[in-house]
């Protein structure tokens, strides 16, 4: 008997240890969470509010987790702070990391990456600032401008910074330094890459592993292009422009060679497949109806899930043909799409959280309940973690139970 316990127990630790006690930008930029026994249906006034704080001020910026704590940014005047919460809402710690962006739609943008004991925040004036996670004292910082040469975009530098071994990425955008590799825990250069000397464009770069050549994949003013992780080396660009140059939605990638991007401005959609071991890519498809700008888009199955910009219509798209299963526009407006479990998580502009289900069939809203609390801009990337759904909206930041 003690035996069989003991076994039990071993199991149920080994299970809970493999949960990934940290969350990123849209968890691990793929907007795919991994909870089980979530609730496929809501209560018709929403699911339970176990708790809010209002306080967080000015910024569009979601949550990132690590061990049980919260931590999200805000800014106070023209003043950017990093929050630290526990799961139940009890507010641990504050501090001031230096001036945000004040200039239009203010506040923080980037969401804060933790690594290894360190907190790294990509500012929307250029300032990457590297934080020690228990005590907040900032460790060190490098300004895209005035230290690699870069320029500034019209609404603010908006990246979540990529970590990738000893590696931490910045997106210059300058003609000299354009893309960046930095120490981790000094901010020294390990390598700078002259990519195409685009301006950046708002884009989470996202990390590719498991090609002959590991890369970093991201979207600049008038290209998307992949950097070798390990130097640098610039592997191929496909030209890719809109109206004003913005794209602000990380990359999606497959796992085995294609790579789905998107950006708004009516320029939709474009499958790449990586080719030569990643050396090259060639064009799958393109699509001019999914055109999302701030949302996101997720992989179902073999099909992606994203919401439109101008058009405001939801979207299902067969993955590697580019087909158009469906587009529907019951929300009302565009918004954030995040997955878990077989269901699609719909945060629209005007304030309505959905559950829908992922089927390529139609836009099956299953549940939907109004965030009425909060201000400004409903842009900020919810987040699932332990059977709660965060929701940030200005200067609110809320937590749901949907388990």
């Amino acid at each position: 008997m003690k035996s069989t316990f003991f076994l039990i127990l071993t199991c149920v630790t080994l299970s809970l240890s493999a949960q990934n006690s940290n969350i990123q930008w849209r968890n691990d930029r793929t907007g795919i969470y991994n909870e089980k026994g979530l609730l496929k249906s809501w209560p018709t006034t929403g699911p339970e509010l176990l708790w809010y704080y209002d306080e967080l001020d000015e910024g569009h910026s979601s949550i990132a987790i690590d061990a049980d704590k919260l931590y999200v940014t805000g800014m106070t005047g023209d003043v950017g702070y990093l929050y630290v919460f526990d799961l139940n809402g009890k507010l641990l710690n504050k501090k001031g990391y230096g001036k945000e962006w004040d200039k239009s739609y203010n506040g923080s943008r980037g969401t804060p990456t933790i690594n290894d004991g360190k907190i790294y925040i990509h500012t929307g004036l250029g300032d990457l600032i590297c934080m020690d996670q228990n005590s907040l004292e900032i460790l060190w910082k490098k300004n895209m401008m005035t230290d690699f040469g870069g320029e500034n975009i019209r609404w603010g530098v908006t990246e979540s910074p990529l970590i990738i071994d000893d590696k931490v990425i910045l997106t210059v955008g300058g003609k000299e330094h354009n893309i960046v590799a930095l120490n981790k825990n000094d901010g020294s250069l390990i390598w700078s890459s002259k990519g195409d000397g685009d301006l950046s464009s708002y884009c989470s770069p996202l990390y590719i592993a498991n090609q002959q050549i590991p890369q970093i994949v991201t979207m600049m003013e008038k290209h998307i292009i992949g950097i070798d992780a390990a130097t640098g080396k610039k592997l191929w660009s496909h030209t890719y422009e809109t109206q004003r140059g913005i794209h602000p939605n990380t990359p999606v990638y497959d796992g085995k060679d294609m790579v789905l991007c998107a950006s708004g401005y009516g320029k939709g959609s474009v499958m790449l497949r990586l080719i030569n071991g990643g050396r090259n890519v060639e064009k799958v498809w393109e699509s001019q109806e999914l055109e999302t700008k701030t949302g996101g888009m997720v992989k179902v199955g073999d099909y992606a899930y994203a919401s439109g910009d101008h058009n405001k219509f939801w979207y299902c798209l067969d993955w590697n043909t580019g087909k158009t299963m469906y587009k529907d526009n019951a929300l009302g407006g565009t918004g954030v799409t995040i997955a878990n479990d077989g269901m699609l998580y719909c945060y629209s502009e005007k304030g309505l959280m959905s559950l829908v289900r992922a089927t390529p069939e139609k836009f099956d809203i299953v549940s939907t309940f109004p965030i009425t609390l909060g201000t400004d801009q409903h842009w900020a990337h919810p987040v699932i973690y332990k059977g709660v759904l965060y929701v940030r909206h200005g200067n609110t930041l809320m937590a749901y139970k949907i388990k």
